[in-house]
This record gives C-alpha cells, sequence and structure tokens, in this order.
C-alpha cells in the first residue's frame, strides 16, 4: 500500500495533505524520514511515526452505538440526521455502515462497522441471528400473545413471521415487554404486535446475536467493540 494511501485512509488528511507532511520531513518510515508518497509500506510490519507519534494502522472498524430517536440508520441523507453524522471525523474516515437498521424513533443497540463480510454474515436471510427489543406496549400483553408470537403472527402483507419468543417484563396498561426475533422484515416488532391489535408506544433493541448493548452508553453516544466483543461476533455461529 502506498503510504499517502494509508495515512489518507488513516485521517491525516487529503491526499494532496498527506504529501505536504511527507514533502515537510515529519513522517518516517521505520526510523527513517520518507518524501516519497509513492514510497509502499507494508501496514503489518512496518512502522510509521508522524512528529514523534507512532501511526496506528487498522483496516476495519467496529463501532457499537445507542442510536438515538429521530435519527435515521443510513450513511447519509439529504433531510435528516444519520447515524454517521453522529461519529467522530476520525472514525468517519474509515466508512462505517450501519449493520442492518433501525426505524427512526426507535433506540439502542447499533453496530457499525465496514467490515462487509462481517455484516453479511449478521444480515443475511439465510441466517436466523437473534436480535432481542425491550417495548412498552399501549394494550395489555397477555399468554395468548405469547403462543401467537411464538406460533408465528400474520403481517399485514400476507407474511408469516418465524417463531418468536415473547416475554412479559410488566403486565397491565402499558405492558412491557421483551421480544426476541430471527428475522428483519420493515417494521417488524410493531407490526407483529398491530396483528394482534396492540400499538408499540416505545422499542429500544437490547441485543444483536451475541453483541449486548453497553448499558453505560448515554443516547447518541458510540465505542469501539472490546477485543472480546469482537471475537464473540466474529466466532459466532449461526443456523444455515
Amino acid at each position: 500500500m502506498r503510504i499517502d494511501k494509508m495515512l489518507s485512509n488513516l485521517g491525516y488528511g487529503s491526499r494532496k495533505e498527506v504529501k505536504l507532511l511527507l514533502k515537510n520531513g515529519v513522517v518516517q518510515l521505520n526510523g527513517n524520514i520518507v518524501k516519497d508518497a509513492k514510497q509502499h509500506v507494508n501496514p503489518e510490519e512496518d512502522t510509521v511515526v508522524i512528529n514523534g507519534e507512532p501511526v496506528e494502522y487498522k483496516e476495519f472498524i467496529y463501532l457499537m452505538m445507542n442510536k438515538p430517536p429521530g435519527v435515521i440508520s443510513a450513511t447519509e441523507d439529504s433531510q435528516h440526521e444519520t447515524v454517521i453524522d453522529i461519529l467522530e471525523m476520525e472514525d468517519v474516515v474509515f466508512s462505517p455502515f450501519p449493520v442492518g437498521r433501525l426505524d427512526k424513533d426507535t433506540e439502542g443497540l447499533l453496530l457499525l462497522t465496514n467490515d462487509g463480510q462481517l455484516s453479511h454474515r449478521l444480515l443475511s436471510p439465510k441466517k436466523h441471528v437473534p436480535k432481542t427489543y425491550f417495548a412498552v406496549i399501549d394494550r395489555e400483553v397477555t399468554e395468548g400473545d405469547i403462543v401467537s408470537f411464538k406460533e408465528g403472527v400474520m403481517l399485514d402483507d400476507g407474511y408469516e413471521t418465524k417463531p418468536a419468543h415473547l416475554k412479559i417484563i410488566k403486565s397491565g396498561l402499558p405492558s412491557e415487554i421483551e421480544l426476541t426475533i430471527t428475522e428483519g422484515k420493515f417494521h417488524q416488532v410493531k407490526r407483529m404486535f398491530e396483528a394482534v391489535g396492540k400499538n408499540v408506544i416505545y422499542l429500544k433493541r437490547l441485543s444483536m446475536g451475541p453483541l449486548l448493548l453497553d448499558e453505560s452508553l448515554q443516547l447518541g453516544e458510540y465505542r469501539e467493540l472490546t477485543d472480546e466483543e469482537l471475537q464473540l461476533l466474529v466466532n459466532y455461529e449461526v443456523e444455515a
């Protein structure tokens, strides 16, 4: 990889700005000043230093966000704020994208990465990656609803959902529940409750596969995955 491309990818500036850094002699490669933008570098083996500070190279980025309401799960939008708009520029330069989507008014766990292979594994319709949500429902959720969801309910477009696990956290009006589904149809949680005559008035995603929302993250906050969390995702076995 060319050194100007590597440094540009890591957020040290545009190709033009990086070439200026090189020209000014502040970039070292394995202890030697390098000024040639075409100089090839092996990020895994070579040591690059800028103004005395070592450059940490990484190809992929993995971020956990506690998505706030009012923000859409997209990389860009001309009318609404997106989850990418929340990120710091040092993370934006890696061109991450949301793995799946949460509705505009839904909160909670959202994974952002530029690792297309991992994203495909988690989102492929041939896989059955469980996703768990906490929701507040306007009417009382009953044992009958638990049975209906376990058997699968008919959505408004005629699609019958796969079995889902519904757990009542607090009965009464309103009811609080946790729901685990293994597919990701458009507005699925809301439409499932509409199928049994109820409405979701608050929705938050708690987990996706083995990845659990860090409850210490405030709405709109995010952090990189820990090595342990990343390994859980990478090694996660899903049913074909």
